[in-house]
């Protein structure tokens, strides 16, 4: 059976995943956006862009001049997005640690997202911490989505258990 929670109400200052549309919205944030793997600050950025889309929270895509892309490899991964197009995967790789496809980059955006061209994405969950401002994040449930919680944005999310028809 599927079942969708209820919309929480945003209090002042929040947002709710459920007032952001589908398709998704690309939007520049100067909010300082900051990934951190195996003691390196490895992408640090206040240009980053939101996309925002229903009943998901932001995904943070870093432009590839804020990434210290030296720790980035190519992965063998591709996925397809019906509003982005084909994403590409890399792996993370500091010092002797590696993240598996702990990221992913728009090569060549859908119409409507060429912004995000090159930008890259990470999974909070396949790092050791996100940052907006110096709110350390809450990785989206599930290991498909890439969203970044905060406590300015509330749900209920996309990704965990029973969410997959929302």
């Amino acid at each position: 059976m599927l079942m969708r929670q209820r919309r929480q109400q945003p209090g002042p200052g929040q947002e709710s995943v459920w007032d952001y549309p589908r398709p998704p919205r690309v939007e520049q944030t100067s909010r300082r956006v900051r990934v951190v793997f195996n003691g390196e600050v490895v992408a640090d950025s206040t240009r980053a862009w939101r996309v925002l889309e229903t009943s998901h929270p932001p995904v943070y895509y870093i432009p590839p001049e804020d990434v210290r892309r030296r720790y980035l490899e190519p992965s063998s991964r591709h996925t397809f997005c019906e509003f982005k197009g084909r994403a590409s995967y890399v792996t993370l790789r500091v010092g002797e640690r590696e993240s598996k496809d702990a990221g992913w980059t728009y090569p060549d955006p859908a119409p409507g997202f060429e912004a995000l061209r090159g930008a890259i994405a990470f999974y909070p969950s396949r790092v050791d911490a996100c940052f907006v401002d110096d709110e350390q994040v809450i990785a989206q449930p599930g290991d498909f989505y890439g969203g970044w919680i905060t406590a300015d944005v509330v749900g209920p999310f996309k990704g965990g258990p029973g969410s997959s028809g929302w």
